[in-house]
């Protein structure tokens, strides 16, 4: 590190569960966001103000003008801008180390598989269900550490997915990919906020794993209902007859 990056990241480094050695697995981390959305943006946000080295962005979408009450990269000049240009040029201004990769495709098959074997920890911020299940399941066949985000309405859950340590549970475990299509907030709407929490939680629990400090939401499902300002915690076990993970 040289002094510009001790002076930047000081407020980090002085923490003891982070340290320069810490700090330094954060600048040498890659992160895989799938979603430029209304928790990917706060989500590499966070991610790149903290010092992530590379962060690579995929969305296939172009900027409109109802995703700017919550998806606080992009702004009214953006509107009509592929979403993973727009993010990159947020991310590249919050902090120019940072390296960011912006891919508008959607990311399925042998790509998302590539993308995933080479992320140290992948966040899932999309917002439907067969794009969830084939990021489970290509963090479960690579062992990538998942982090995996959602809101809608006043309510948001987080968890993360540790393919292969903990006895973690996959997204699978919880979720059954024969059941119906997710609400979105499309159809439901979503206030502001919560998908800012969210996002920022993805983003704390990402560093977490990054750095190897504290305790991650491995194994727990935390929900957040917004209206009563409540959060709570249920604990997941590993589904042994599980599509993605179980035994064989």
């Amino acid at each position: 590190m040289n002094d510009e990056q001790l002076l930047r990241y000081s407020r980090q480094i002085m923490l003891p569960q982070i340290d320069i050695a810490g700090q330094q697995k954060l600048l040498d981390a890659k992160v895989l966001i799938v979603g430029a959305g209304g928790l990917g943006s706060p989500a590499s946000m966070y991610l790149a103000a903290a010092g992530v080295g590379q962060i690579t962005v995929y969305d296939d979408d172009q900027v409109d003008l109802t995703n700017l009450q919550r998806q606080i990269a992009h702004n009214t000049a953006d509107i009509g801008l592929d979403k993973v240009i727009s993010t990159q040029q947020t991310l590249e201004k919050i902090n120019p180390g940072v390296k960011v990769l912006a891919r508008k495709r959607h990311l399925a098959g042998e790509q998302l598989l590539a993308e995933v074997a080479d992320a140290d920890v992948v966040l899932d911020c999309s917002d439907n269900f067969a794009t969830r299940f084939a990021i489970n399941k290509a963090c479960v066949d690579k062992q990538t550490p998942l982090v995996s985000g959602a809101a809608i309405r006043f309510e948001g859950q987080v968890s993360v997915f540790t393919p292969g340590l903990n006895d973690s549970p996959c997204y699978n475990c919880l979720y059954q990919s024969d059941g119906e299509e997710l609400q979105n907030c499309a159809r439901n709407g979503v206030i502001a906020p919560i998908t800012g929490i969210v996002g920022s939680i993805q983003a704390l629990e990402t560093i977490k794993l990054l750095v190897g400090t504290g305790t991650t939401l491995t194994g727990r499902l935390l929900l957040l209902d917004g209206l009563s300002m409540e959060w709570h915690s249920m604990r997941l076990k590993k589904n042994p007859n599980c599509p993605s993970c179980g035994e064989k």
